[in-house]
């Protein structure tokens, strides 16, 4: 069954670092994209970044030169290396990939970012 399990977050001061990682099924891990969204308390679940199949990329303006996302084809794994931490980058952290006409998600790793 198709599925995906995040891993990496914790509690962090501003201008520190952390790395996430998915653990994807082979099934998910073989469709078009991969990539991360993230809610905070009160908010929408908003979009992060996003990787293809190839390694194409994109990213949230808001994250632009402090995220990076990759993938290890080898392991069924994506990442989300966060520098430069913010306290608004304070959320629960979403891996997702896509499958045909539908997108599985995972179960969310928190990530705060504070003094």
């Amino acid at each position: 069954q198709a599925q995906l399990v995040e891993s990496g977050g914790g509690v962090v001061q501003p201008g520190g670092s952390l790395r996430l990682s998915c653990a994807a099924s082979g099934a998910i891990f073989s469709g078009n994209t991969m990539g991360w969204y993230r809610q905070a308390p009160g908010k929408g679940r908003e979009f992060v970044a996003v990787i293809t199949r190839l390694g194409n990329t994109n990213y949230a303006d808001s994250v632009k030169g402090r995220f990076t996302i990759s993938r290890d084809n080898a392991k069924n794994t994506v990442y989300l290396q966060m520098n430069s931490l913010k306290p608004d980058d304070t959320a629960v952290y979403y891996c997702y990939g896509s499958l045909g006409l539908e997108n599985y998600w995972g179960q969310g790793t928190q990530v705060t970012v504070s003094s």
